[in-house]
């Protein structure tokens, strides 16, 4: 069994009959439960909700707290490669997009790292465009092999894997990963994945589990919102990870909750997610899944992410760039998308210790 025999299950379900039915009594009764099931995170995701998100905010901010403290995670990606093989139409990595591509030597790795530690971070996420050829395994073992001389926790963000690959790579010194399925329902994802590998909806959508199975540490899940109906796209993310969660006792799961930002390409089939669609979605996140961890990015600005760290966010990106060498090379490859808080990671850890909150550059180590 793997997550999609649950995707099937509501895979035509009428989202928008279930949401016509729901009354705000059926809001009041999910909030004020201890234990939520699928039905009633949906309920929380239904228009009627929106009319509660300030009851909603009261309990994630306690469960929030209660369960991870006043307490933020600091991380930061590290671009290693843009080259892909796909052709997805939302992605500025696109390979038809006529882009600056650049893969950093194992040199550059080990200058790009010098870099980012000496702010004090000990979290990295290394990402790259998926092409195998160009980053094969053993390239990322390499890097990785460079990196754990400066961070204690490594996460990747790169193609999907096997489980064979993914536990090559824990044993390298990966212990986290996060991979998006990007959009849940099939039909889009065959329409926006034109070409390339990752057309594969069914492999990408188990490499979590996958990952899962390989003993990471962490497995973080999303959706990149915008590219489909963001109440159903949350429902399915948040039952992926409550799969997740019950099959892993073991794995720590979390979630990112990315929209779509400005970026090379021409893509504009956009589904509106405002700042109030994304604030529903975490919280309903928080009062399903509250041992989940709740990671926010720098897609989002300054203003607003400082607004959403009280109401369950429990990680976040510091000092990004989305451009290959970008901490430290002087000649950029072209970004992935914009970034929105261009803040650095001395600059947002000052921010958080003024709001009350610790902000944690190490929380693990390697045996």
């Amino acid at each position: 069994m793997s997550f999609y025999d649950e995707y099937v299950k509501y895979k035509h379900f009428d989202f928008d009959n279930y949401f016509k039915n729901i009354t705000d009594i059926d809001i009041l009764n999910v909030i004020s439960k201890n234990r939520l099931n699928e039905f009633d995170f949906l309920t929380l995701l239904s228009p009627t909700a929106e009319n509660y998100l300030e009851e909603m905010a009261q309990k994630s901010n306690k469960l929030s707290i209660q369960h991870f403290g006043k307490s933020i995670i600091l991380y930061t990606p590290m671009y290693i490669s843009n080259y892909c093989s796909n052709k997805c139409s939302y992605c500025s990595f696109n390979v038809e997009n006529k882009i600056s591509r650049k893969k950093l030597t194992l040199e550059e790795i080990e200058i790009e790292a010098k870099k980012i530690s000496s702010t004090g971070l000990r979290h990295i996420l290394i990402l790259t465009g998926e092409s195998k050829s160009q980053t094969p395994i053993s390239y990322i073992k390499d890097c990785i092999y460079i990196l754990k001389n400066y961070f204690d926790s490594i996460c990747i963000e790169i193609y999907p894997l096997t489980e064979k690959e993914y536990l090559e790579l824990v044993n390298a010194g990966v212990d986290s990963l996060t991979i998006y399925q990007e959009v849940y329902n099939e039909t889009i994802y065959d329409k926006v994945h034109v070409s390339g590998p990752k057309k594969n909806y069914k492999f990408r959508l188990d490499a979590p589990e996958r990952g899962c199975r390989a003993k990471m540490r962490s497995v973080n899940i999303g959706a990149l919102l915008g590219l489909y109906d963001f109440r159903s796209e949350a429902f399915f993310t948040g039952l992926h990870g409550y799969y997740l969660q019950n099959k892993y006792l073991d794995v720590e799961i979390s979630f990112s909750l990315p929209r779509i930002r400005p970026h090379i390409g021409n893509f504009a089939d956009i589904y509106e997610v405002t700042d109030k669609n994304l604030v529903q979605v975490m919280l309903a996140l928080k009062l399903f899944m509250p041992y989940a961890g709740i990671n926010i990015s720098t897609r989002e600005s300054k203003e607003f992410r400082e607004n959403l760290i009280p109401l369950g966010i429990t990680k976040m990106s510091a000092g990004v760039c989305t451009s290959v060498g970008g901490h430290s090379q002087v000649n950029k490859s072209s970004n992935q998308f914009e970034i929105a808080d261009t803040r650095s990671v001395s600059e947002i850890k000052n921010s958080l210790l003024k709001k009350g909150y610790q902000p944690i550059f190490k929380d693990w180590d390697h045996i």
